[in-house]
């Protein structure tokens, strides 16, 4: 008997699958795109619900697709709200910078309980095995992590940042629940800080490659103008093939550092996650395969003129699944939606409009 209570309480193991497809979402993509200009707009509350709903049915885990539950008359409305509010703003700079000034700090402190109605609405409007996810972050919370500890960080000269972003994501996940589960996460200051420091050294690092590329660029160039070629035309070419050299650099140096802290935080956040006797999480991201999924995405999107950007969105999807484990207990078939249908409308819906989506690392 104990044995098979050992054996129904083993996890089930696996990756997560993604199943979409670049020539099924162009088809998607693309309509979305000409349906939203024709209409000035206004299709792009159904563009993101399609969009949204092609992503999560292609996600699985444990063989169970997610489902995303959101009406785009919702998202719409959220939207008008926030054009109205942009539009008045934009008029009164207009007329009066001083007023406009006097409104960012209204503007600040309305940014944390937008970022709490965006995370109420998107996990309320996602549901797996028919049980929806719920946060519970408050205003005073949002306040505290995205806005005082952020400022205070300026204070130190951003010596304090890593730390910020750790109490910012720990609030964020630690308010996140499934069926009447609260996750639970325990991060790591000093992770935070090396992830920092290893992606500020990696542009360091580049830095002093750009100096030393354009160092030998230019000594090359010297000495090409001195065999007697044209001095006008060869510091021209000179000119042109150092700023060609620094923007590769650049773009290199925005994916090597970027892909850094991302990898090193997310497989942090995963290995420190769990929901207690329900699942567990594991990511697996490398920072080389990762740094070039975001410079040729980056090169596709540019050559193609944005035409790539639908593979370029179902590559990314794929790598991040593939690198996912989660480990899936027994408990989970027994957990029942205990989302209530009413909540704050009005606010979701203005969160909506201002596309305040907010994501872990």
């Amino acid at each position: 008997m104990e044995n098979n209570q050992q054996t129904m309480a083993q996890p089930r193991v696996d990756k997560v699958a993604f199943s979409g497809k670049a020539g099924e979402f162009f088809g998607i993509w693309i309509v979305n795109l000409l349906l939203s200009i024709v209409t000035l707009g206004i299709y792009s509350a159904w563009a993101k619900v399609r969009t949204n709903q092609y992503f999560y049915g292609h996600t699985r885990i444990d063989n169970q697709p997610f489902r995303y539950l959101a009406n785009p008359i919702q998202i719409l409305k959220g939207r008008i709200i926030a054009v109205i509010i942009f539009a008045l703003f934009f008029a009164l700079s207009s007329l009066s910078p001083q007023a406009a000034l006097l409104l960012a700090l209204p503007f600040m402190l309305l940014s944390p309980w937008l970022i709490v109605q965006s995370m109420k609405f998107n996990l309320r409007m996602t549901s797996y095995r028919n049980v929806r996810f719920a946060f519970h972050g408050e205003y005073l919370g949002a306040l505290k992590y995205f806005v005082l500890l952020p400022v205070l960080a300026v204070f130190t000269l951003y010596l304090a940042m890593p730390w910020a972003l750790k109490k910012m994501d720990q609030y964020l996940v630690s308010n996140i629940s499934f069926g009447g589960k609260t996750l639970q996460i325990n991060t790591d200051t000093s992770s935070y800080y090396i992830a920092a420091l290893v992606a500020f050294a990696s542009i360091m690092g580049l830095a002093i490659v750009i100096g030393i590329a354009v160092a030998i660029i230019g000594f090359i160039g010297a000495v090409m103008v001195g065999d007697g070629i044209d001095s006008t035309a060869g510091r021209g070419a000179i000119a042109a093939l150092i700023s060609v050299v620094m923007f590769a650099l650049y773009f290199v140096g925005f994916a090597l550092s970027g892909a850094i802290y991302q990898c090193m935080i997310r497989n942090h956040l995963f290995e420190r996650t769990e929901l207690p006797g329900v699942a567990k999480f594991k990511s697996e991201m490398q920072v080389i395969p990762y740094a070039w999924l975001i410079l040729s995405n980056l090169l596709a999107i540019i050559v193609t003129v944005g035409l790539a950007y639908p593979w370029t969105k179902i590559r990314k999807a794929a790598y991040l699944a593939g690198v996912t484990t989660v480990a899936v207990y027994p408990a989970i078939d027994s957990l029942v939606d205990e989302v209530q249908q009413d909540s704050n409308a009005f606010g979701e819906e203005a969160a909506g409009l201002f596309d305040v989506d907010v994501s872990l690392a």
